[in-house]
């Protein structure tokens, strides 16, 4: 299973905080069109428990800590997003879910396309035979 993180470029002003940035089709692989983000969720929550056929999406946490469990169906890994210039890459037939390791974390979201139901997979057991056979390294 090949796992893609990012750094997000951060410039600190002295006294003042930081900026960090990230660029749809220049430091992620995709155009963004859709942004969420998920917060006030108590340690231990667990989220997720899902696949997308096509969508795409960047992953990052910039307060607190959350554990991305990553399935392709053959392999299994966890990912820790516990700094904001950390992001993740969640490509496609890629099941996911989301632990909350502390309270109030917040995970943030881009992906690449509008949101729409008809491409989620929902079932584990659907998921795995939706990948069954796929080449998806």
């Amino acid at each position: 299973m090949i796992i893609q993180t990012i750094s997000i470029k951060s410039v600190t002003a002295q006294g003042m905080g930081t900026l960090s940035v990230f660029e749809g089709s220049h430091d992620v692989p995709f155009d963004i069109k859709r942004i969420y983000y998920i917060h006030g969720a108590p340690k231990g929550t667990h989220r997720g428990g899902h696949a997308h056929k096509t969508l795409r999406q960047v992953l990052w946490c910039p307060y607190g800590s959350i554990r991305i469990r990553l399935d392709n169906g053959r392999e299994k890994t966890d990912v820790l997003l516990d700094s904001p210039d950390k992001g993740l890459i969640v490509e496609h037939y890629m099941w996911r879910e989301m632990i909350w390791e502390k309270k109030d974390s917040v995970l943030c979201v881009a992906a690449d396309s509008y949101y729409d139901e008809s491409d989620y997979i929902r079932d584990y057991d659907e998921f795995l035979e939706a990948v069954k056979g796929k080449d998806l390294d």
